[in-house]
């Protein structure tokens, strides 16, 4: 039995592993998020199971694999979700932020809805005004975009990064944090609670309040990837396509640089990690809301990201590839005296396993045949079975003009990117080489890896055909 009846899953979007301090990376500033790692249970190897938005965020609510329900890509219709269980298991279930339903406003479930979408999305025909929209325009603001942004003089060298020039509480990440703490603060409060709490950033366009980016701008210890990586000339061709398609089309307004600047590279470090800088003081906000509002002891929080983002590693901008800065993401679960403190396990499991954790957690009906696993015994510290291996992929997209099909399987120390169509492909020794620059696709030595990977790849999407089938469509 839970003593903590109340679900909050805080999902962030295109957050790498690497952006919180209490995980090992000591120049990030991210108190709220280390009170929950050292308060909770971390997962060190959370994979998604899709390097982009909407398949990842799909799969994530409905248990199964992007092939199974054909969301193998952004822009395609979804909305069936495993919420409805919450619903039929007594929760009220509400989602104040991003979810990357398609339509946006899809009830998916949930009771209450108030939307928020992309930061940027003025030139794509996605014209629905979400609640941000609607505050800026009651407040007399505008909200810079794309459209504002191509005026600035040194447009094509920002790389998406650029200063916030309105009042900080009118900034996304700050406006969601706000609006999840307004909900609690005036809504009577329910039995049993399942909120979605979605941030819009650190998605792009990196929009920081300036003072929140010079702590990293002046951090010598902040990363920052060379001008031309040494694996550069061994991307396989469809990476190499996206390269040059970014350089000319820019999505979210980042103009990509096929060989950009020390100083541009680091300031585009020093804004994304700004952007997280500003979701954790906004988390911290709500959870003191939480507290105040007297939720918090009956509070299980997860925290999470949709899939993570290059950032100039391996000369790429974004999303759309399979290397672990795109599809590792932080997990953290917290709920002191039921979830073990300060626990963090290294095995390997799949991002779309939070789903059946939460479903776990409250006692809820699982989707049939449902693909995740359950991370709930790893939380109360029993003996949980990590995954042998953890699967990703993605259809051709927006940026992905050179890829019909791609997909990776990988365990505890190899990964494989097979490529539909394609001679090319990717191999990695992630024990001896965890930055992934030597590709070992063509290495005779590695063969053998090579084709038991493949082999495994095949033997997954083969016994997930039989699921499907047994499905009847239900996933869809």
């Amino acid at each position: 039995m839970n003593l903590r009846k109340h679900v909050f899953l805080v999902i962030t979007d295109q957050q790498r592993f690497d952006t919180i301090a209490a995980l090992g990376f000591p120049y990030m500033h991210t108190p709220s998020l280390d009170r929950l790692v050292r308060e909770g249970t971390s997962f060190d190897n959370c994979f998604v199971t899709a390097p982009s938005c909407v398949p990842s965020r799909a799969s994530l609510f409905n248990g199964y694999y992007p092939h199974v329900t054909g969301i193998l890509r952004n822009g395609l219709d979804w909305q069936r979700t495993w919420v409805e269980s919450m619903v039929q298991a007594g929760y009220h279930c509400v989602n104040v932020g991003k979810m990357h339903t398609l339509p946006y406003d899809a009830k998916a479930g949930f009771h209450e809805r108030f939307v928020m979408e992309n930061k940027d999305r003025y030139y794509e025909g996605r014209w629905f005004a979400d609640e941000w929209d609607k505050a800026l325009r009651a407040r007399g603001q505008i909200k810079p975009s794309r459209e504002q942004y191509r005026n600035w003089p040194d447009y094509r060298e920002r790389l998406g990064a650029y200063e916030w020039t309105l009042p900080p509480e009118s900034h996304a990440d700050h406006f969601v944090g706000d609006m999840a703490s307004w909900w609690i603060e005036t809504r009577p409060k329910p039995e049993k609670l399942f909120m979605q709490v979605g941030f819009l950033g650190p998605h792009p366009p990196y929009d920081p309040v300036a003072s929140y980016a010079q702590r990293y701008l002046d951090d010598p210890r902040v990363p920052v990837p060379p001008s031309r990586p040494a694996d550069l000339d061994d991307l396989p061709a469809f990476l190499k396509a996206k390269r040059a398609h970014d350089c000319k089309v820019d999505h979210d307004a980042v103009l990509w640089a096929q060989e950009p600047s020390q100083d541009q590279l680091r300031r585009l470090r020093a804004y994304y990690l700004a952007n997280v800088t500003m979701i954790d003081e906004a988390l911290g906000r709500f959870i003191d809301t939480l507290d105040r509002k007297g939720y918090l002891d009956e509070a299980l929080i997860i925290f999470t990201s949709d899939h993570g983002e290059a950032l100039g590693d391996h000369g790429l901008s974004q999303k759309w590839s399979m290397y672990d800065c795109v599809t590792r993401v932080p997990l953290i679960c917290w709920a002191p005296g039921e979830v073990q403190a300060g626990l963090r396990h290294d095995g390997l499991c799949q991002l779309f396993d939070v789903g059946a954790t939460v479903l776990d957690w409250a006692g809820a009906r699982h989707p049939p045949f449902s693909q995740a696993q359950s991370l709930l015994p790893a939380l109360r510290g029993q003996p949980w079975t990590a995954r042998s291996h953890v699967y990703a992929e993605q259809a051709g997209d927006v940026a992905l003009t050179g890829a019909r099909l791609f997909s990776m399987v990988r365990d505890t120390r190899y990964k494989l990117v097979h490529i539909l169509g394609s001679a090319d492909g990717q191999l990695f020794d992630l024990q001896a080489d965890p930055l992934e620059m030597h590709n070992l696709w063509t290495d005779a030595a590695h063969q053998v890896h090579r084709t038991r990977l493949l082999q495994q790849l095949l033997d997954w999407r083969m016994q997930s055909s039989v699921q499907t089938m047994a499905l009847g469509g239900e996933a869809r």
